[in-house]
């Protein structure tokens, strides 16, 4: 039977609790399948989930892209392609191991300038990268853009990630229709993320989205943020914990516990 990635892509507007929502699942898949291999991609240039699963970060996926283009500019075609054979090699050395999972970052976007044979070897190179691993989940930056470019076309769960606000659920509906032309996803649902009370349910528009669980705000979450901990410390019982094991759960990533 063939090997089946589970690509897991959490995407929605900033400030909603995308990237702690990204770790926590990372969390939840290490506790749930030990003997998985497991893979978290940070896509956001602001590199939050690094910091949210307790990892420093020392080599981007970009710096990488960054050598061959500094290469090609200088001229030296011959070396940039040389170079293009190491990157995968360095791609892998870039990888961080974590216990129970590994962890890369793409860093920042492209700057001006067509660099289309390197950022589409990059992305080769990550789609290889991930054929290694049994789940992959990928914190995406705030809004569409990441969908148009990079790392999103070999989605099979769509995450999107709203607050209560109506510019948070247009967002997500937004990126949906992105996704439904340029993404062969096979699932997509939505998490109400730091809602002020259950009440504000019937007012969530999310379209034809289904929202798989909605989770209060969390004071403790906000300390914990700015305290830099890692969400690794959380406890099980945790609003954030809780709701995510949810939303898992009812897209059938996590079998429902009994």
């Amino acid at each position: 039977m063939e090997h089946k990635t589970t690509m897991i892509a959490v995407a929605g507007k900033g400030g909603v609790g995308k990237t702690s929502l990204a770790a926590v699942m990372v969390k939840l898949l290490v506790e749930a399948y030990p003997d998985k291999k497991i893979l978290a991609i940070d896509a956001d240039p602001a590199v939050g989930l690094s910091t949210a699963l307790g990892i420093e970060v020392k080599t981007t996926i970009d710096d990488i892209r960054k050598k061959v283009v500094a290469q090609a500019e200088d001229g030296n075609a011959k070396a940039a392609i040389e170079l293009l054979g190491e990157a995968r090699y360095e791609i892998f050395d870039a990888l961080v191991e974590q216990d129970g999972f590994s962890f890369i970052a793409v860093g920042r976007p492209e700057a001006a300038g067509c660099y289309c044979k390197v950022n589409s070897y990059l992305k080769e190179v990550i789609s290889i990268l991930s054929n290694n691993y049994d789940y992959v989940v990928i914190d995406g930056e705030a809004g569409i853009e990441q969908i148009n470019r990079r790392v999103m076309e070999k989605v099979t769960h769509l995450l999107l990630i709203t607050d209560s606000s109506k510019k948070g659920c247009q967002v997500i509906q937004t990126i949906k229709e992105v996704a439904d032309d340029l993404v062969m996803y096979e699932k997509v649902g939505a998490i109400a993320n730091r809602i002020p009370d259950m009440n504000v349910k019937q007012y969530m528009d999310t379209g034809d989205i289904p929202v798989l669980s909605y989770i209060l705000s969390d004071a403790s979450l906000a300390e914990f943020d700015l305290k830099g901990k890692s969400v690794f410390h959380l406890d099980a019982d945790t609003l954030i914990v809780q709701g995510a094991k949810e939303a898992l759960e009812n897209i059938a990533i996590l079998n429902k516990s009994e």
